[in-house]
């Protein structure tokens, strides 16, 4: 009996078809690229999972490219210029705002409570992306809307990251007793060691939220990923689930952008 595939078949037969040398090679500038720093033949080999004679002949094509260059003196093997610039251009094709945007409605319906992205604006940290769960939703934000620095966990992630020269004027413009100063600088740092800002009951009764930090190639903070919820509802705890998936999305997010987490808080 004769059988015939349709056209979508043959053609989803063809997208799933790849080049098996290319996928093996890759691997090399995978490991090189993970190392971040130049890497013997034998080294390298072994983080590519292949024996030195397998991969020699690959790096050698990779460096016609320009894909790996060699240094003279050692003979060990790093990423060339044209890795470095497939790398500059990857980064701006990349937008933070839109990229965080795609997550928004997914990262809302896991968490069942309203999510926002945050930049720092001329009068603070100003929302900029909204996005309300499936479920109903009890507090409403607005694009827009400037949040308070001290008030808000949105504020004291971004007090927590961004250069204190950014942040002081707008601190300035608002004082603040010796007894709330206090406590706004305990926020803050907590959220600088923990890599989460939480408020709880703080601009509105009743009402908590979480924010996590992304950031840039530079290691500067570019935007706030924000959950506000009901506070019996919403778990603020660094260690609870909402945090972590926050966290998690906003790691995704940096590493997308070829961020890296500022030291001392040095996350993977």
């Amino acid at each position: 009996m004769l059988s015939f595939s349709s056209p979508d078949a043959i053609e989803d037969a063809r997208v799933q078809r790849g080049i098996q040398s290319i996928e093996v090679g890759g691997r090399l500038l995978l490991a090189l690229a993970a190392a971040g720093r130049p890497m013997a033949l034998k080294e390298l080999a072994l983080a590519a999972d292949m024996t030195p004679p397998k991969a020699h002949p690959y790096l050698v094509s990779f460096g016609k490219l320009g894909l790996i260059a060699q240094e003279a003196g050692s003979g060990r093997y790093s990423l060339g210029p044209q890795a470095m610039q497939l790398g500059l251009i990857s980064l701006q094709q990349y937008d933070p705002l839109r990229l965080a945007s795609a997550r928004l409605p997914e990262l809302a319906r896991q968490l069942g409570h309203l999510v926002a992205i945050a930049v720092w604006g001329n009068q603070g940290p100003t929302i900029v992306r909204t996005e309300a769960p499936p479920t109903a939703v009890y507090v409403d934000m607005r694009h827009g809307t400037v949040m308070s620095v001290r008030g808000t966990a949105t504020g004291r992630l971004f007090a927590a990251f961004l250069p204190p020269g950014r942040v002081q004027p707008v601190l300035a413009a608002d004082p603040a007793d010796a007894q709330t100063e206090a406590v706004f600088q305990r926020e803050v740092e907590q959220a600088r060691t923990c890599g989460i800002a939480q408020a709880s009951d703080s601009a509105l009764a009743g009402v908590s939220a979480l924010a996590a930090p992304v950031f840039d190639a530079n290691g500067s903070m570019v935007l706030g990923l924000t959950v506000i919820g009901p506070g019996a509802t919403l778990d603020t705890r660094p260690s609870g689930t909402p945090a972590q998936l926050m966290q998690q999305v906003a790691a995704d997010l940096t590493a997308q952008l070829g961020g890296r987490w500022p030291t001392p808080l040095a996350r993977a």
